[in-house]
């Protein structure tokens, strides 16, 4: 009898847990989410999107009222998981954005970026692609195999975003969720620990000062 197929043997010892420590770059710096520190800003920073376009594929909405917002913030962003970043630009020391790890499994090996919200002062600058960067590298270097993106599959800005970042996508998840009253098809993403090496070369040559003009255009794509 024919034995049947298994995966290969894997040598692997479960990664660790998010720390509780910054992540410094070159044009923002992440630090674990700090409700003193980091709510003022953030509120802030997202009242300058008048349009409410930021929180169109969130499962919550925009916030008038900084009281709602620190509430909401406490209640989301001060748990393990999912673990918040808040995204600093060095410059004015305030916090511009946020992102997560979540669906944290140190046993399988993967781990997810998630909940990220980056304000209009944020969107579209070198700091939003060295924010991702940052997270990434942390979460291979804690020993995840799997670095996960996942969204919404009409949502096509972060889309985008996780095939420019070097996300490979998986596939659709039909009727995933249902959020604000209405259906999620979730679109999966992923990067593999064998393939960081060669990613964390590309990005590192696009985030470097070398890769951008007087005026601070890219010379190179990412």
């Amino acid at each position: 009898m024919d034995e049947l197929p298994i995966g290969k043997a894997v040598d692997y010892t479960p990664a660790g847990l998010p720390e509780n420590r910054p992540l410094i770059g070159r044009y923002c710096r992440l630090e674990p989410f700090d409700m003193a520190r980091h709510c003022t800003g953030l509120f802030a920073a997202y009242r300058v999107d008048e349009t409410g376009k930021n929180w169109t594929y969130l499962p919550f909405d925009g916030f008038d009222d900084p009281a709602k917002f620190e509430a909401w913030a406490q209640e989301t962003c001060t748990k393990s998981d999912p673990f918040f970043y808040a995204v600093i630009d060095p410059e004015s020391d305030q916090a511009i954005g946020i992102a997560s790890f979540l669906r944290i499994n140190p046993a399988a090996g993967s781990i997810e970026v998630g909940w990220i919200n980056f304000s209009p002062l944020l969107q579209g600058t070198r700091a939003s692609t060295e924010a991702m960067y940052l997270m990434m590298r942390e979460g291979f270097r804690l020993g995840y195999r799997r670095y996960e993106w996942k969204c919404d599959s009409l949502n096509a800005p972060s889309n985008r975003a996780a095939k420019r970042l070097g996300f490979t996508f998986e596939g659709i998840f039909r009727q995933a969720l249902v959020y604000k009253g209405r259906n999620r098809d979730t679109a999966w993403y992923s990067v593999l620990d064998g393939e960081w090496p060669a990613l964390k070369t590309r990005f590192e040559r696009w985030l470097s000062p070398e890769n951008f003009s007087a005026d601070g255009q890219q010379k190179s794509p990412l």
